[in-house]
């Protein structure tokens, strides 16, 4: 018999202030994030976005359910803020951390797609 248990996934993923581009990327970061970690709809507790200052083109939670993330999040609660500014940080960032159950033991798959990268290269590395 197997148990699950709550797990937290990280990713994060560089935008253009647009509405076309925050919806693909966020899409895609997040169609990533449930395929590797192997998460399904029912698996879903909560999505929470965070945006760098200079993205006010569309809010990450509307994009993602706009977007096709190969699974439904209609029933998922989402929330999206600022990111805090801090000195030298990477601009045009959306980051985003899914709460999940998982099989327990599982190991968590991040994902950080394009100039996102730099925040977390030894995960970005692990994508190639």
């Amino acid at each position: 018999m197997s148990s699950k248990r709550l797990y937290g996934i990280r990713g994060a993923v560089s935008v253009e202030n647009t509405e076309e581009s925050i919806t693909k990327n966020v899409e895609e970061m997040c169609r990533l994030i449930f395929h590797e970690n192997k998460i399904s709809s029912d698996d879903l507790v909560s999505i929470f976005f965070t945006m760098t200052d200079d993205l006010n083109a569309l809010n990450a939670c509307t994009a993602l359910r706009r977007g096709n993330c190969g699974i439904d999040v209609s029933k998922c609660a989402l929330f999206a803020a600022k990111e805090p500014q801090m000195l030298n940080s990477l601009p045009m960032m959306v980051r985003v951390l899914v709460t999940a159950y998982m099989e327990d033991g599982s190991t968590v798959k991040p994902v950080y797609l394009g100039e996102a990268a730099k925040l977390r290269p030894d995960f970005a590395s692990q994508q190639k």
